[in-house]
């Protein structure tokens, strides 16, 4: 008689909801991402070399900015699947901390989001300038026929309260030769200035918790997306309902 085995099935699951402001600090800020994100560009090699891909990919010269920062996963999704999810964003607070910056779509199109602290739009004695208000400079929907890799992106100019000039996110097939293993690639980016500033600014203590601050809150932003990519594209392939 041969041995009876129980096979264990894991059905793949949707982000939690964030509830208010206090779950979305927990969510996006304290709690330790599953995977870590951040591509460290520790060298002037390979800072060259990000910047050679980006300008190739989005056409956008990023050379001048004195901070490029970019952040990576790996998704079990098709790229269309993915970029449909991105075309969709509106500060759904499963994948965006919306209590504490709150999501504008301007006439409900992706192309112009403003970006408020808390959702304060305005004080009783004036406006309150949008901690982000992006504009886009190109919304890549089609591959092109060159692009191996089924790329697609949203570029936009950034600016605000917030210090980023040039805001992207990015999504791919995998490239085996560079030992990526899921179906695609998501990439988050921004260059900028700091402090409008072409140099690094001297202030390293605001520099290393805006880094620490900033670097947290994308990597669960990707870990989001990334499960809720994987969570829809399982029910599309007839997983549990």
């Amino acid at each position: 008689m041969s041995p009876n085995f129980t096979h264990k099935v894991t059905i793949k699951s949707p982000p939690d909801s964030s509830k208010n402001l206090l779950t979305d600090v927990w969510n996006f800020l304290f709690l330790k991402p599953k995977i870590a994100t951040h591509v460290k560009l520790d060298s002037f090699e390979k800072r060259e070399e990000y910047t050679q891909r980006v300008l190739q990919r989005i056409g956008m010269e990023v050379s001048g900015y004195s901070v490029l920062n970019f952040h990576k996963i790996g998704v079990e999704a098709p790229v269309g699947a993915i970029f449909a999810e991105l075309l969709d964003w509106n500060g759904d607070s499963t994948c965006w901390p919306n209590h504490v910056a709150q999501i504008n779509r301007i006439d409900d199109q992706i192309e112009e989001i403003d970006i408020h602290l808390f959702g304060i739009k305005k004080y009783p004695f004036g406006w309150f300038s949008p901690l982000f208000k992006l504009n886009a400079i190109r919304i890549h929907r089609t591959p092109e026929l060159a692009d191996l890799d089924n790329a697609r992106y949203l570029l936009y100019k950034c600016s605000g309260g917030y210090p980023i000039g040039i805001f992207t996110m990015y999504v791919r097939s995998s490239i085996p030769e560079q030992n990526e293993t899921s179906q695609s690639q998501l990439f988050l980016g921004v260059g900028f200035d700091f402090y409008g500033k072409k140099k690094t600014s001297k202030f390293n203590l605001v520099n290393f918790l805006w880094e620490k601050i900033h670097n947290r809150v994308t990597a669960n932003t990707l870990n989001r997306i990334k499960q809720l990519c994987e969570w829809r594209f399982e029910k599309m392939q007839g997983g549990i309902k």
